[in-house]
């Protein structure tokens, strides 16, 4: 059986592990409204969204894409695609 010193040392080292832990977890400490800012600089990053609407379009402009004005972003940005590759 353990004695009270033990005890208490044990319960020290449990809570300074915790703590250890705890401090190595930065992203799930942060701020939500920080979390959600990183959430959606990862999301633009993946989904190549870094450009709105109008900057397809001035590039569609300068590619000489014909239709442009009726185009959405995705199909702004699949023309462009497209006349690069050409």
């Amino acid at each position: 059986m353990a004695s009270k010193k033990q005890r208490k040392a044990a319960k020290h080292n449990v809570k300074k592990a915790q703590a250890g832990a705890k401090k190595k977890q930065t992203l799930k400490n942060l701020p939500k409204s920080t979390k959600s800012a990183l959430g959606k600089e990862g999301s633009k990053v993946r989904t190549g969204a870094d450009k709105s609407r109008q900057e397809y379009y001035d590039e569609a402009q300068r590619l000489g894409v014909a239709g442009r004005s009726q185009m959405g972003k995705a199909d702004l940005k699949r023309a462009v695609q497209r006349r690069r590759a050409k």
